[in-house]
């Protein structure tokens, strides 16, 4: 009999990148070593037998054209991957329909975009069904069964089922919606019925996990059994998304179902280890030597109405207009990585950022300067902290996100001539900076005043912020969130072990 694991994970994406050399397949590591992936594999240095379960694309009948299991030995540790075979229909219908047209514009608080009509929910609930057996036929009976984001939202209610004594949690990458706005959702009882199987439920920051405990007590009649003052890295009041105080478990049909609040960190480490590198300072003083005497402005992001590349780019061009003597003093690299196939969400977002980029370059480029350089594929980690490193602004400015690690990359790589950090109120973490330039991207006014502070700062007001936020970034990094994570897991094994022992 194979031995079960203690340990699960649970995320819909594999833990490696996946190319064919010579024939071989081989596994690689993720090409950036910040982010969700890395952190969680992160988690696997300390634990044994640990299994991640994930997605993989197979045909429609017959038996899948890869292996189920496959064992890495990494710098992270050693553990096996079970890939759940998905046929191309399958992943249309959980992932780029009911996930991003339907779910993800209630979770980002646009009720508008909603698109009930293709959702096929009889094949999200069986996906994440077959990810709740998956994870099962590789977990010990008591084992930590830890689920991933929106999209595995039933999950857990099939792993209680099956594993009644498993101890399960989850974590939400996105924002969690107020309660007028999640009951939109018409299978909103199924999911709340799924969420609060759990033992713990984890967010971001305090505002999503407020949100949850609302919409779970009114919608569900769950009871809010403690809450605490806000602390730690949070801005508890003054911020669109402050929260004094925070719900950290709630009551519900004999069960108690633990909140925590606390968000992800980037890892300052591997950023100056990069950046002490002679090629990367070779490449910093490229990106500088090609800008010239212009200040630059770095955006980054992917291809989505939620990420406001819209709006900011709708703003620089105010600038320019507003400000004739920048033209030709300022450059914006703007990287909006285009969707994968499939993601017909986000073709207009797409259509409309190549517009205005086209637009602003037609209006104000002349042969000497563009004023917009636009990638649209991804850029590697590696050349992304460089232009991090060289640039005078970075802009961060989503309609709404979970937390964005961008900005607390971009501080991360900061050194020397102090840049500056123009962040929407709406992120995540901007209950976390509140030293950068806070900005309301839904307003023109609020923009374009964020743009000229950022532009106008003095250096020793850069450096004074800039400092304080790169404190901030360095104490609670990626390890701290690991060692917090840890710590509430240790304390649910406790508190379970002692209610079997009662």
């Amino acid at each position: 009999m194979t031995k079960k694991s203690p340990f699960v994970i649970v995320y819909h994406r594999q833990p490696y990148e996946e190319a064919v050399e010579n024939g071989k397949v081989v596994y690689r590591e993720n090409k950036s070593p910040n982010g969700i992936v890395p952190a969680l594999k992160g988690f696997f240095s300390t634990a044994s037998d640990a299994v991640w379960v994930a997605w993989k694309q197979a045909p429609a009948s017959g038996k899948p054209n890869f292996e189920r299991t496959v064992r890495i030995n990494a710098s992270y540790g050693e553990y096996d991957v079970v890939r759940l075979p998905l046929s191309a229909e399958q992943v249309k219908a959980f992932y780029h329909v009911t996930s991003k047209e339907a779910l993800w514009p209630i979770l980002h608080s646009f009720p508008g975009k909603f698109n009930y009509g293709p959702v096929d929910w009889k094949n999200f609930r069986e996906v994440n069904r077959l990810f709740a057996e998956a994870a099962c036929e590789q977990a010990a009976d008591d084992a930590l069964i830890w689920v991933h984001d929106y999209n595995l939202w039933l999950a857990p209610y099939y792993i209680r089922q099956i594993k009644p004594k498993a101890r399960i949690a989850f974590f939400h990458h996105t924002p969690f919606p107020a309660a007028d706005v999640f009951n939109v959702l018409p299978w909103r009882e199924e999911i709340l019925r799924s969420l609060l199987a759990c033992d713990i439920v984890g967010f971001h920051i305090p505002r999503y996990a407020e949100n949850f405990a609302s919409v779970a007590c009114s919608l569900m009649g769950a009871e809010r059994a403690e809450s605490v003052p806000v602390e730690g890295p949070f801005s508890p009041k003054g911020a669109a998304l402050s929260e004094p105080t925070v719900t950290t478990a709630l009551k519900h049909e004999g069960r108690t179902i633990a909140i925590d609040a606390w968000p992800i960190g980037t890892n300052p480490r591997v950023i100056d280890n990069h950046l002490s590198n002679f090629e990367a300072g070779t490449r910093v003083s490229e990106i500088r030597s090609q800008i010239g005497d212009r200040r630059l402005l770095v955006s980054v992001g992917r291809v989505d109405y939620v990420k406001g590349t819209k709006e900011m780019l709708e703003a620089f061009d105010r600038l320019l207009a507003r400000r004739p003597e920048l033209r030709e003093k300022v450059q914006l690299f703007c990287v909006c990585v285009a969707p994968a196939d499939g993601m017909s969400a986000y073709r207009n977002a797409q259509r409309e950022v190549e517009r205005l980029v086209g637009a602003i370059n037609g209006k104000y480029g002349n042969l000497r300067w563009n004023p917009i350089l636009l990638s649209t594929r991804g850029v590697p980690f590696e050349e992304l902290v460089c232009y991090y490193r060289a640039a005078d602004v970075c802009l961060v400015t989503p309609l709404r996100d979970g937390l964005n690690l961008v900005a607390k990359e971009f501080v991360g790589a900061q050194n020397g001539d102090a840049g500056v950090l123009v962040l929407s109120e709406f992120a995540g973490s901007a209950v976390e900076f509140p030293e950068a330039v806070l900005v309301n991207p839904y307003s023109e006014r609020r923009m374009d005043a964020g743009l000229d502070q950022a532009l106008n700062m003095t250096e020793e007001e850069r450096r004074d912020r800039l400092e304080k936020m790169r404190e901030r970034v360095r104490q609670f990094d990626v390890d701290h969130w690991a060692s917090h994570v840890r710590e509430r897991f240790d304390a649910l094994r406790a508190s379970t072990n002692k209610a079997e022992a009662a």
